[in-house]
C-alpha cells in the first residue's frame, strides 16, 4: 500500500487534524527561523548583504518603438 493509499484510507477527521497539525509545524518554524539564526550566530552581515545585492542579476527595461502597438 503506498503513502498516498494510507492517507486516503484515514477517516476525514484525522486526516484533518493531520493537516492542521503539518500547517501548525510550519508556522511555527517559519515564526522561530529568525530567532535560531540569532541564536547559532548566522544572521548576514552588511558585507554578506552587499556581496548577495552585487551577484544579483541586473535587469534593464528597454521601451520598444512599433511593434504590435494599436493604431488609432
Amino acid at each position: 500500500m503506498s503513502l498516498w493509499q494510507s492517507y486516503r484510507a484515514l477517516a476525514p477527521r484525522t486526516r484533518l487534524f493531520f493537516g492542521l497539525g503539518a500547517m501548525a509545524w510550519a508556522g511555527f518554524g517559519i515564526l522561530m527561523t529568525d530567532q535560531a539564526e540569532k541564536e547559532f550566530g548566522m544572521v548576514p552581515t552588511e558585507e554578506d548583504k552587499h556581496r548577495l545585492e552585487e551577484m544579483m542579476p541586473k535587469v534593464t527595461f528597454v521601451q520598444k518603438d512599433g511593434g504590435n502597438a494599436v493604431k488609432s
